[in-house]
Formats: C-alpha cells, structure tokens, sequence
C-alpha cells in the first residue's frame, strides 16, 4: 500500500473492514489535535528504535539513512507549522508515519516492524513526561529559592501563629514561609522518584506479546537515556501507573500551593492587614472601586481541585481494565496533560508573586498582642520554677482569665497581680511575656527563633544552589 492509500483509507488494518469508519466515530476515536504534543517524543523514540534495527540487520543501513532524513524534514515542518495534521489519520503516531512514507517510500513503512502503536504510545508519553518532570524540578527549585528569600528578609517579624485559626503562640514570619519551603522541597522528592518509574522503556513489547524479530531492547533504553526496559511485555502496553503517581505528586504540590493561597487571602484581607500583594497578581471590582481581589491565590485554590480532580479521573480510568491494552487508555493524555500545564504555569506565577509581598509587620505583632500568645511561655516558666506543667497550665489560665476581663495583654498586668497566681512569679516574668522573648527562647532545631531561621535559609540555600 503506497503512502497515498494509507492516507486515502485512513486505517492501517482498513483491508479487514467492508466500510469505512463513520465520521461521527473518527471524531470521537481520534486524539491528533491533543496528542500531537507528543510528536518529539515520538520522533525521537522512532530513531532510537530505527538505529536498534539497523544494528540489528533488521533493516538496510541505507532504510536507517531515510528514516534519519525524514524524520529531519517532518521535524522542521512541525517546527515551522508547515506540518498538516490530518483527523483521518487518527493520532499523532499515524500522522508522523504517513509522511514519513510520503517522503521516503518502503523504508518508512519498515520502520514500525517490531513495535506496535500500544508500546509506542506508552513509550511517547513516558519520554514527554520524563522531560515534563526535569521542567517542573527546576520550577520548584525557583518557588523555593523565591520563600528562603523573603524568610531571610523578615526572620525577625513576629507573626502570630495559629492553630485552630485563634492564636496561639508568636512565631517568626520567616519561619512561617519556611514551612512551605519543606513542603515544595517533598514535592520535588517525590517528582524525582516517579521520574524513575517513568524512565522505564515499554518499546518492544509489541501489543501485548513481544515479537519475534531479534531486538535488542537495552539498546534503545540507553539512547533514549532510560534507567531499563519494562519486564513483561503485558504490562508494559497496559501500565499507567507512573501517570497516575505523578498527577497524585502534583495533586500534592497543588495542595500545597493552595494552603499558601488560603493564607496570602486571608493576610491580604482588611481583617489582618499583614501583607500586600502587587497589582500585577489582583484585580479590580466591576461595581465596587475600592477593591484590590487576590485573583491569583484564588484560581489556584480553585485549581488545586481539577487537577485533584484528574487524580480520581485516571484511577477510574484504570480500575476496570483487564490485561493488556485497551482503547480506554486514550483518555490518560488529556488529565495527564492539563495537571502538567496547570502545575506548570502555577508554579511559574508563584515564584514571581511571592517575590513581589509586602510584608506589614506592625500589623502582625498587633495580631499577635491580641491573643496572649504568650500564655505557654508564662507556663514555662512556673515549670522552670518548680511548678508541675499541669499545675502551672491551670495557673496561666487563670490569669488569662483576668487580663481579659480588664482587657489587656498578660505582659501589661502588674506584677502583684501576677504573684497573687503564683508565688514563684518573680520580675524576670516580664521577659518571658514579651512577644521577642517568646520568640528567641525557641532556639532549638527547628524552632522560630531567628537564629534557627537564619540557620535554615543557609541550609536552604546550600541545597537548592
């Protein structure tokens, strides 16, 4: 069949089938105008397995010859948009091969013996995710780098820490940024992790079965860069498993930047005050002339569901699928593709909007005065007086109680009145009931004393580079 018929007829097993496939269902079957993304990714999987062929004497080295220059000249005219994609064709794997046939006769029809579309495609997607997750690493990298920054400039802001969302003791604003800092840095251990799952080769499992003609698969592993060859030819073609970790990782990452998100909200708010973000992150109000919305925060909290969303959309696409390859498998690119290019552009934006927060520290200690965040430490310091913990929380209490009744912080009530709690209160309380003591005495690993903070940036910074 020449190249002209293939794509006259559509389908490479049309000769089986008494009519054409209706256009209704050549619609509804195709996937071209989403998947020809992958169209490096299968170039490049097409000539590492053209060399194993030649190498192999499978094919002539003047077929490895044309395959090489064909492959050039459909690459510079995807790259040039001169490249018609066809609907006929079906997917991006067809549309290459047709031209390819176009350009260069037989030769570019020997090029699929001893692979079939199933382990092609497995082995396109793991190749354009493998790249996908190298962009994403280094994203992260710059999100992190962007949080040690404004950490190391306000280590010494005192934010009031919550839990429950009441106050709950003072805590450095840096320490506070850090927090997501470990976390983005989990999201990029486990993105290299599924990398390694993914970096598994599937060509040369055929469509279900492996092949008869004497492949060398660890050959194409290395030159693609691949950590080996899957295993059992069955679930090599059937194996989604690494896109479903890594929309779970990137379910994680966004849920992470969604409780970032929560936070700038909410300190962006008129009731804490404690930060800005630049104009360039927010929008205007239609009817409304005085407000400054935190748009970019929002969509992503809004965001972080969809691709949660692909997350239980792939496990359900895999759940009921017995061995091996099924059509059902096409409905992977579109969620896969999406969680990238949504966990792509947020991050992206985040780098670039954390670094433009300003940061309102009066507006923090205020917060931070208004919920005896320093309760705990008064506790502490019975302890270290003698007291038992239980016996100086019950005490601490009481004279929570008291300051608000009278309406003021502990560290305003007078020192008798202090002692009237306890006996062992002595003048060098009022130390401890200062939001900056409170906040130096947690000099411990991990701790928010500005000492630790500084501590961490370092360490930080020594591993992002």
């Amino acid at each position: 069949m020449s190249a002209n018929q293939l794509d006259k007829k559509s389908e490479a097993w049309s000769a089986l089938f008494s009519e054409p496939m209706s256009e209704l269902v050549k619609r509804y079957t195709a996937s071209v105008f989403f998947d020809q993304r992958l169209w490096r990714a299968d170039i490049e999987g097409s000539l590492a397995h053209a060399e194993m062929l030649a190498a192999q004497g499978v094919i002539s080295a003047d077929d490895h010859a044309a395959i090489q220059r064909g492959m050039a000249t459909i690459t510079q005219e995807i790259e040039s948009g001169a490249f018609e994609w066809k609907l006929d064709l079906e997917d991006v794997h067809l549309n290459i091969e047709a031209r390819l046939t176009q350009l260069i006769g037989d030769a570019g029809k020997r090029l699929h013996t001893g692979r079939s579309r199933n382990d092609q495609v497995a082995t396109d997607v793991r190749l354009w995710l493998r790249g996908e997750i190298d962009l994403i690493g280094g994203l992260l990298t710059d999100l992190q780098k962007a949080l040690v920054d404004i950490a190391e400039k306000n280590a010494e802001v005192i934010l009031p820490g919550f839990t429950h969302l009441q106050v709950a003791q003072p805590v450095s604003f840096g320490h506070h940024m850090l927090a997501y800092v470990e976390m983005f840095a989990r999201d990029a251990e486990r993105f290299a992790d599924v990398r390694r799952r993914t970096n598994r080769l599937p060509l040369g499992a055929a469509a279900l079965a492996g092949t008869s003609y004497p492949l060398d698969r660890e050959r194409v592993a290395r030159t693609l860069g691949m950590d080996g060859v899957c295993q059992n030819s069955l679930d090599a073609v059937s194996d989604r498993d690494f896109a479903i970790e890594f929309t779970a990782a990137a379910s994680l990452a966004m849920v992470h930047v969604s409780r970032l998100s929560e936070e700038l909200i909410l300190w962006m708010s008129q009731s804490f005050g404690f930060i800005d973000i630049a104009d360039r992150f927010c929008t205007g109000s239609s009817i409304m002339p005085q407000k400054k919305n935190p748009d970019v925060p929002e969509l992503a909290r809004g965001k972080t569901g969809r691709v949660v969303g692909h997350l239980m959309g792939l496990i359900t696409l895999m759940k009921g699928q017995p061995l091996a390859y099924n059509k059902d498998n096409q409905e992977d690119k579109e969620p896969l593709f999406d969680t990238v290019d949504t966990l792509k552009d947020t991050l992206r934006i985040f780098a670039e909007m954390v670094g433009g927060i300003t940061v309102k520290p009066e507006a923090m200690e205020r917060a931070a005065l208004k919920g005896y965040a320093t309760a705990t430490d008064l506790a502490d310091y019975l302890v270290k007086q003698g007291l038992p913990f239980r016996d100086a929380h019950e005490v601490v209490a009481h004279a929570v109680k008291t300051a608000i009744g009278l309406g003021v912080d502990l560290s305003e009530l007078p020192l008798a009145t202090l002692q009237g709690f306890s006996p062992k209160v002595g003048e060098d309380v009022y130390e401890v009931l200062s939001l900056r003591g409170s906040l130096n005495a947690r000099n411990i690993l991990g701790g928010t004393a500005p000492a630790q903070v500084r501590a961490q940036v370092a360490r930080h910074r020594a591993r992002l580079g």
